[in-house]
């Protein structure tokens, strides 16, 4: 079973309010060698060598079966938010038909809504119906099946600027407060004013978010006004005029599918949650000397296998399904790097000092081998801190 992320080094989410907090102001949403060594054996602590060459930007360098993994899928006209609104409580029918005969308005949708909290820290967030809500998000977020499929299996999708926010890890699991565990599936541009992210209905409703209290209005561009919608829907509705739609920037418009982080830094950050105490720098600083990053994937002379070069015998008592696809696959970076963090953590990794680098030892039976990687992992530490 995997730990769960701290809320400074991972990612975001979400403790359910039972209820939308009101005030006055409206509803604030709240292979190898040294076989002989014996490493039971206290070993005396070497200074960790700096590696010759520099370590390689991370985020920079993409697992290959991610490239295009979820791209496509079948076309939507968006029909872009001009006005979002939280109201007090439900939006009644005959207040739903008022606002659809409002000037100008072409299209009305009410949805779900809660502040939700994740570590004391609270994220606004939308409980949506996938199919029906798709229209109302950019092309590039309602044409990314990965998106939609991830909604519909009850996991998060955040908004990329509530992603770079709270430093959030794509494939996480975290614990709402009060809640239950949700996986962070994607990272998107919601183009939605103070929206964090977006559940599905079902997953809303477990989360304890209030029904039918927000408000999305579509109609041609600058032409939709905001003070209508505040009069229907009374005192201390909130109402926010959302502008036209515009093209989000290519950060905004990456999304990463469920349990797949887009690049090797996210993907090492991921996996490195599955040892409580183990930094990601020594599982990037692994893949660095065993495969370049999946570069060299082997096999290798002695019969390793895959990007963080496992013997076949080892991957089948530490495998795991790291992206959740129903197999481990010693060749999928997605399975090798958190199979690796499982390996180190059995052998004590997370406990820091010599118990990490016995770990290491056991990974690759060299001291060499365990100052080599030592060295890459403080450089890495260097360059992303």
């Amino acid at each position: 079973m995997s730990a769960l992320p701290s809320i400074r080094s991972a990612v975001l989410l979400v403790a359910a309010v039972a209820v939308v907090t009101v005030t006055s102001g409206g509803v604030v949403f709240l292979v190898r060698d040294d076989l002989f060594t014996d490493p039971a054996r206290p070993q005396p602590t070497r200074r960790a060598q700096e590696p010759q060459a520099r370590p390689e930007p991370l985020e920079r360098m993409v697992p290959e079966q991610v490239k295009d993994f979820g791209r496509g899928g079948p076309g939507i006209t968006p029909t872009p938010p001009r006005v979002l609104a939280i109201a007090r409580a439900t939006v009644p029918k005959q207040a739903r038909y008022a606002l659809g005969r409002l000037k100008h308005v072409q299209k009305v949708a009410v949805v779900d809504a809660g502040a939700i909290k994740i570590s004391g820290t609270g994220l606004n967030v939308l409980a949506v119906t996938p199919a029906d809500f798709r229209a109302w998000t950019p092309k590039p977020v309602a044409d990314e099946p990965a998106v939609w499929s991830a909604l519909s299996r009850g996991e998060l999708v955040a908004d990329t600027a509530a992603t770079r926010r709270l430093g959030m890890v794509l494939g996480a699991d975290y614990q709402v407060d009060g809640g239950p565990r949700l996986r962070l599936a994607a990272s998107a541009g919601l183009g939605l004013k103070g929206i964090d992210g977006i559940v599905s209905a079902e997953t809303g409703k477990a989360l304890g978010v209030a029904p039918g209290v927000a408000v999305l209005l579509h109609g041609k561009e600058g032409k939709v006004g905001t003070a209508g919608v505040a009069k229907l829907l009374g005192k201390g509705a909130q109402v926010i005029g959302l502008g036209g739609s515009r093209t989000p920037a290519p950060q905004e418009q990456r999304v990463a599918s469920v349990g797949r982080p887009g690049s090797y830094l996210d993907l090492y950050k991921q996996a490195a949650t599955r040892c409580p105490g183990l930094s990601w720098t020594v599982l990037a600083a692994i893949g660095q000397v065993e495969s370049g990053h999946g570069r060299n994937n082997g096999p290798s002379s002695a019969g390793a296998l895959g990007p963080m070069q496992f013997m076949p015998a080892t991957w089948r008592a530490y495998g795991v399904d790291g992206d959740a696809d129903g197999k481990k696959d010693i060749w999928s970076p997605y399975d090798a790097v958190p199979g690796a963090a499982n390996y180190l953590c059995a052998n004590g990794a997370g406990k820091g000092g010599e118990k990490l680098r016995k770990a290491i030892w056991f990974y690759n039976h060299s001291w060499d081998y365990v100052n080599k990687v030592m060295g890459y992992a403080e450089a890495y530490a260097r360059a992303y801190t």
